[in-house]
């Protein structure tokens, strides 16, 4: 279930990350969705939509993180 855009990602992304934060997350899901296809080439046991989520919130992490009030905001 790849995205195909933005308004198509989950509303806890669409409504907490900033527009390039979500491009990161459906660049990253996206990659990671292709990747992880084959069952055998998961991690920790995990579906591929996990682990597609996973790779993609980290992905997001390298650049952004939280503020005091939980706003994400580039390093």
């Amino acid at each position: 279930m790849a995205y195909n855009n933005i308004k198509d990602l989950p509303e806890q992304v669409r409504n907490n990350l900033p527009e390039h934060a979500q491009d990161i997350f459906i660049k990253a899901f996206n990659n990671a969705w292709e990747e992880y296809k084959e069952p055998e080439s998961r991690r920790r046991g995990s579906s591929r939509e996990e682990t597609a989520f996973r790779v993609a919130w980290s992905a997001v992490e390298k650049i952004y993180k939280k503020d005091n009030s939980g706003k994400w905001v580039k390093k």
